[in-house]
């Protein structure tokens, strides 16, 4: 029980931790003025146009696709993959499972291969790759190796060292209602659990916040209408309204 208490802490604080960072995080891109016209060009000139260039970067990465067809491959094999990872793992949360949940079971098992191929071949990337090796941080290395220890370790507890998953279940049940349950003592699970609880917190902060940054980012989300209208941003309205202003009061 020690231990599903201590977990059971981690998982709320982590928890917190990510909501309320990445919503800080959303809340700081939000009010961040974007001064300037820049869509990348092709650039959609329409808002319905926009909203169909975001979906084709969020879904097919198709900025990436143009620029490095290698990278493209192995960002989809490692993006879609976790995808279906976590998809399956809410099965842990759900009570019953949802049909589509337990439909996709078999296929997010055998992600967890795709996860740690795409893994690899990211961490290969930096570590050949001269240029992308010079601009790379201790931090991405470090990135990668956690995500790896999650995969890995995942893997191994399905095909090496096998845990007791309806205890699992029942613990993340208890996490629901604040009811501290029992967790397997296993040295693999313990490990996956861990590297989760780090991810979680980290992940505001972190190059992974990508994610949601998409979203944000004035060269995908702009109109191309320079031309038909004025592209302002608030402050600057109001730094020339305050020169109207001043120039009027100038004239008297």
């Amino acid at each position: 029980m020690f231990l599903g208490i201590v977990y059971g802490l981690l998982f709320w604080a982590a928890t917190l931790i990510l909501v309320l960072g990445v919503a800080n995080k959303l809340r700081l891109y939000w009010n961040t003025p974007a001064p300037l016209k820049i869509p990348t060009m092709p650039a959609p000139l329409t808002k319905q146009g926009v909203a169909w260039r975001m979906a084709r970067e969020v879904f097919l990465f198709q900025s990436l696709f143009r620029a490095d067809k290698l990278l493209w491959a192995i960002s989809i094999v490692f993006h879609y993959s976790l995808l279906l990872i976590v998809l399956r793992h809410l099965r842990y949360f759900l009570d019953p499972v949802w049909g589509i949940i337990g439909f996709i079971q078999p296929f997010g098992l055998y992600a967890g291969f795709g996860l740690v191929l795409g893994l690899l071949g990211l961490m290969a990337r930096r570590v050949v790759i001269d240029r992308v090796r010079y601009i790379s941080a201790p931090s991405d290395y470090l990135m990668l190796v956690l995500l790896l220890v999650i995969g890995v370790s995942g893997l191994m507890m399905k095909f090496v060292n096998p845990t007791d998953i309806v205890m699992v279940k029942a613990f993340f049940q208890g996490l629901k209602y604040f009811s501290w349950q029992p967790l397997p003592a296993d040295f693999t699970l313990l490990l996956h659990l861990t590297s989760v609880v780090l991810l979680m917190m980290i992940f505001p902060i972190s190059k992974l916040l990508h994610a949601p940054g998409v979203f944000f980012s004035p060269s995908r989300n702009q109109v191309d209408n320079s031309r038909e209208e004025r592209h302002i941003a608030p402050w600057a309205a109001e730094l020339d309204k305050q020169n109207v202003d001043y120039i009027s009061e100038l004239k008297k």
